[in-house]
């Protein structure tokens, strides 16, 4: 069980609005200066956790179910952050019943500043995260800034006038969270190379196709552990490819340690990588990430996989020590000529697993996929059909609906998120 995105934003903001309300007289909850200092709290408090989000500590990638889920969480708590702290810059968050002083005194104009920079800099942080046009390179060194500028909201909350004393509960919690939150941004600015779980790998085969390469690495001293579906932040230790990019492992974990990639030409990164990549290339991995596992207790399972979405599931089928392979149909979306590896290759990888391969060319709406996906539910029943998903947001559209037409329950849907910005 684990915390979707909006009820770890829920919780978050419902907590440090209860504690801020406890701080403040009964008779003033009802004001725009109330809710003020608790949506201002809650910007507080939200921008700390994602803070916190974004230092890919295990445990907090647990409780949210994968990596890709905190960074979606990370995301919409930037976006509510922004939302709240807007209403507590146009709405004053004071009133003379309440006992006003700042925890740490400064000069007024230096306080002024702070407020306003403490603003600005929440905005720039938020802008980063969501403007999807900028460079990745350009964007990954602009938000390595968002710590540092997290400092300035947690001078902004030190030294402005407040009903909340440090060493109240709901002081406690803000202080707790700003803790957390600027020690997880430091330990990912500056120690995460340093103790984070990583191997130096050598590239030993590059084979291109028509719209990527697979990419096959030998380990320098120790292999990475890692289980089929997860994936991994490789950097090429070459001029122009040093950006660590996340790509799904797409090999079972076993043999001598080599570890296979296929990405695909999507970008400005990847194509320099699928042009310039050559045998003898050294690189470093990050991993393992994601919670992206075959279930271990189906009745029967389905796998959807559309275009570069084919990746973790090329690793279940080449995984030595998975079983129950009888069990899977396996739908694979692809575009006549644009797919990578090409449809034969799966055939052959599904077929030495007698796993049922069904290859559609033609989308979604095709036959192929509508009656053979009900005709499953039919003998197996909805309930335990388990159907595993990786592919862009359209097709997981259409897969839900079908889902909702033959009655199959949205928890036995197992999918991940494509985009990290």
């Amino acid at each position: 069980m684990y915390l979707r995105p909006w009820q770890a934003v829920f919780i978050v903001v419902a907590v440090t609005c209860v504690l801020t309300f406890a701080e403040i007289p009964r008779a003033t909850w009802p004001t725009t200066a109330a809710l003020s200092l608790a949506l201002g709290a809650s910007a507080f408090a939200l921008m700390g956790t994602a803070a916190l989000l974004g230092g890919r500590l295990r445990f907090v990638e647990s409780a949210l179910g994968g990596l890709d889920r905190v960074y979606l969480t990370h995301k919409w708590m930037a976006v509510w952050a922004l939302a709240f702290a807007s209403f507590h810059l146009v709405f004053q968050a004071e009133l003379k019943e309440w006992d006003l002083a700042p925890i740490l005194s400064l000069p007024r104009h230096h306080t002024r500043l702070v407020r306003q920079l403490s603003f600005v800099a929440l905005m720039v942080i938020v802008l980063l995260a969501l403007n999807r046009r900028i460079p990745y390179g350009t964007w990954r060194l602009w938000h390595k800034t968002s710590g540092p500028l997290f400092l300035i909201v947690v001078a902004h909350w030190l030294s402005i006038r407040s009903p909340i004393e440090l060493s109240s509960p709901a002081g406690i919690w803000l202080g707790v969270i700003a803790a957390a939150g600027v020690a997880a941004a430091f330990y990912k600015l500056l120690l995460y190379p340093f103790f984070a779980d990583h191997a130096n790998y050598r590239v030993v085969n590059v084979s291109p196709g028509p719209a990527g390469v697979h990419l096959q690495l030998a380990p320098v001293k120790r292999p990475i552990e890692f289980r089929p579906g997860q994936f991994g932040f490789l950097r090429i230790k070459e001029e122009g490819l040093r950006e660590p990019h996340p790509f799904t492992i797409a090999s079972g974990a076993g043999g001598e340690g080599h570890v296979h990639f296929v990405i695909r030409d999507l970008g400005d990164y990847t194509h320099r990588l699928v042009r310039n990549t050559t045998p003898g290339m050294y690189a470093e991995i990050y991993a393992p990430f994601g919670r992206f596992l075959r279930p271990v207790d189906a009745q029967r399972e389905v796998w959807i996989a559309g275009g570069v979405g084919i990746t973790p599931f090329l690793a279940w089928l080449s995984d030595e020590a998975g079983r129950n392979f009888d069990r899977v149909t396996f739908f694979y979306f692809f575009t006549p000529g644009r797919e990578f590896p090409k449809a034969e290759r799966v055939a052959e990888l599904a077929s030495r697993r007698g796993v049922e391969l069904v290859p559609v060319s033609t989308g979604p709406a095709s036959p192929e996929f509508i009656d053979r996906f009900r005709a499953i539910v039919s003998e197996a029943g909805a309930a335990a059909v388990r159907i595993s998903f990786c592919g862009p947001q359209g097709l997981l559209r259409e897969v839900q609906a079908r889902m909702r037409e033959n009655g199959v329950p949205e928890r036995n849907l197992h999918f991940e998120y494509f985009e990290f910005r």
